[in-house]
């Protein structure tokens, strides 16, 4: 099999104007970047500069252009600059860019959604995702008056600070702080374990008290380990866990949200959570976010009860619009079958030239989203993650980049297709992941 001392930092070309835009951008934003994804500090180099975005494809000011496998990390399931939405948003636009009060729109757009996913009975929108969990846990320990909370080690849930948890190597780690800044007292209620073991769950809960747990949070499909699919019994055992003891299920379905299906993870695996959080795709590329669920739980919110949650911003006209004409779109259209056809021929391709040459691989698929492991065995949590080749993703990486193929600047980051992907696109990839491979053992 392969056999390569990578050395990522000799062989990461970065352009020059991307390099001094950074430095420029050093000087006023902390890393040069407004959010430490984009740094390219897991695979090293230069993150690129972007300037415009057209179907499956974005370009540089200097005239570079290169095939996105990231669409903003999500939301652009119909492609960058999709007619419908450079319409709906320039419509809006004309009416005002934000009220601060109720919109039509908004209703009618919280409307579609609750439509596309009934187990939605009423929601609220925010501004991110972040927002979402975070308001959407608060909500669960008011509605139980209950005040632990169990999520899975490589799960992501924006960085509130509930949220900051250390994985750890044993069975749970609880209360330890994964940032600076974020103090034991805060985190000492979150219990974290490994992803896809419900033995885990079960062993945390009888030591713990299942009686002292508000909620269970996960991603259904986890997007921020790498693609990591949940094991068949994994969703249906939570599922049964929360009803035995009154936990509140939360579905993280920021990333998988209309990525996986029409109703996401929950419409796939047919598990009802009772409360979902959703981003990325419901905002059509401009920032947004919602939290809802049981009529029930969520009558529980301010002003009708004792939940305070609020947000000057959220329902933003602009992005409430380009949300519904993407949602519209997904709804009239279905273009999940052809989108997961597109994704598995892409993700297969890729394992099948890399074995061409004696390199493990493997690219597991869910919907339109897809993963890239050098591993000779399927993952199914953080630690197989984090044991899995990065030297290798990271030299992958960077020759893609140099010959315009942009994919998540990490090992630990799902890939995204689009509606522009077509055969071509996927051709021309292909195409390049062999030359690559094939010189892997160089």
């Amino acid at each position: 099999m392969t056999n390569i001392s990578s050395t990522v930092e000799s062989e990461a070309f970065s352009n020059q104007n991307d390099l001094a835009l950074l430095e420029r951008s050093k000087k006023v934003i902390p890393g040069g970047v407004n959010s430490p994804v984009r740094s390219f500090s897991h695979v090293g180099g230069c993150p690129i500069f972007i300037n415009s975005g057209k179907g499956p494809r974005f370009f540089t000011a200097d005239g570079r252009n290169y095939i996105d496998y990231i669409g903003s990390w999500g939301p652009l399931i119909l492609g960058h600059s999709h007619q419908i939405v450079v319409e709906a948003i320039s419509k809006a636009l004309l009416s005002g860019t934000s009220f601060g009060a109720p919109t039509l729109a908004e209703v009618e757009f919280a409307e579609l959604i609750s439509e596309i996913v009934p187990s939605l009975e009423m929601l609220r929108l925010v501004s991110s995702g972040t927002e979402a969990t975070m308001s959407a846990v608060r909500l669960a320990r008011g509605f139980t008056n209950r005040e632990y909370v169990l999520k899975f080690d490589g799960c992501y849930h924006g960085h509130a600070d509930v949220f900051l948890v250390k994985a750890g190597s044993g069975i749970a780690t609880l209360g330890i702080a994964g940032s600076s800044g974020v103090t034991s007292a805060t985190v000492s209620q979150t219990v974290s374990v490994e992803y896809n073991a419900l033995a885990s769950v079960e062993e945390v809960l009888s030591q713990i008290g299942p009686e002292k747990f508000a909620a269970i949070i996960v991603e259904p499909v986890a997007g921020n380990m790498g693609l990591v699919l949940p094991k068949p019994e994994f969703l249906k055992g939570l599922r049964e866990i929360c009803n035995k003891f009154g936990i509140v299920l939360i579905f993280d379905e920021v990333m998988s949200g209309f990525r996986v299906a029409l109703g996401g993870a929950a419409e796939r695996f047919d598990v009802k959570p009772d409360l979902m959080t959703l981003g990325k795709v419901i905002g059509g590329g401009l920032p947004v976010g919602a939290f809802g669920g049981r009529r029930d739980i969520m009558n529980k919110l301010a002003p009708l009860g004792p939940v305070y949650q609020a947000g000057t911003l959220s329902g933003n006209p602009l992005a409430v619009s380009a949300g519904h004409a993407v949602l519209k779109y997904l709804k009239e259209n279905n273009p999940y079958p052809a989108l997961e056809e597109s994704t598995k021929k892409l993700a297969e391709g890729l394992k099948q030239v890399a074995s061409k040459y004696e390199v493990n691989l493997q690219t597991p698929v869910c919907g339109s989203m897809f993963g890239i492991f050098f591993s000779a065995k399927p993952v199914e949590n953080f630690s197989q993650a984090k044991s899995c080749r990065t030297d290798l993703f990271k030299k992958f990486f960077h020759q893609m980049l140099a010959k315009g193929i942009y994919l998540a600047p990490s090992p630990f980051e799902a890939g995204f297709m689009s509606i522009t992907h077509d055969d071509k696109i996927i051709s021309e990839t292909l195409t390049i992941a062999d030359s690559i491979f094939s010189k892997f053992n160089a």
